[in-house]
């Protein structure tokens, strides 16, 4: 298998869409945040990460999504606490610890919080992040270096030793310490739109901290 080269990351048109919907979409016209509730600090967010070629960052504090395409060549959104790359994640120097919890708002409001010792930070890798897997088959999968949180990527398990891969997703509660401390328990509730097709993905998430 091929690793690529890294490559800067940059942003397309794509935006946050704010509050006013209480249902998951059952298609892929509105994306980001689709429902906001400030006085909880709880939210959902709707994104399509089924492309391999993008990021989509997630800035919690202003409630917007941006997808950034790998190999094109604008700038990284200037704020941003998370990125989904199909199933795969990153933090903005944060750190993920996975609770045994499967209910969102039972942990949030028990007041637990996982010891500072099992939250897990990112890392640096060359041969995860694939962006090319034309030449699958064949072996070779191009990947871009770039970082990594394996804790976080946990929510989704993928096998791909037979064919077609097997899915398996977690129902765990994961806790997202930020780079200034506070914490965002998340949940992944789906990994496919309303027809069944895979890469969109429907989050929970509550601020545990009080807003942010």
């Amino acid at each position: 298998m091929l690793a690529g080269t890294a490559l800067m990351l940059f942003p397309s048109c794509e935006s946050g869409i704010l509050g006013g919907l209480y249902d998951v979409p059952e298609t892929s016209s509105d994306y980001g945040f689709i429902r906001t509730e400030t006085l909880t600090g709880h939210g959902t967010i709707y994104i399509n990460t089924s492309q391999y070629t993008h990021w989509v960052y997630l800035d919690f504090q202003n409630a917007v999504a941006d997808s950034v395409n790998i190999v094109s060549g604008d700038p990284l959104p200037d704020t941003w606490d998370i990125a989904v790359h199909r199933y795969d994640t990153k933090t903005n120097g944060g750190a993920v610890a996975m609770t045994s919890d499967t209910d969102i708002d039972d942990y949030a409001d028990s007041g637990e919080m996982p010891d500072d010792d099992v939250f897990v930070e990112d890392i640096w890798t060359e041969d995860v992040i694939a962006i090319d897997m034309s030449g699958m088959m064949q072996g070779n999968i191009e990947y871009t270096a770039d970082w990594y949180n394996a804790e976080l990527s946990k929510w989704l398990d993928v096998d791909t030793s037979t064919m077609p891969p097997i899915y398996t997703k977690s129902d765990n509660v994961f806790v997202l310490k930020l780079r200034d401390g506070r914490h965002i328990a998340l949940k992944l509730e789906n990994y496919m739109d309303g027809s069944g097709t895979k890469g969109y993905m429907t989050i929970q998430y509550r601020t545990l901290d009080g807003n942010l």
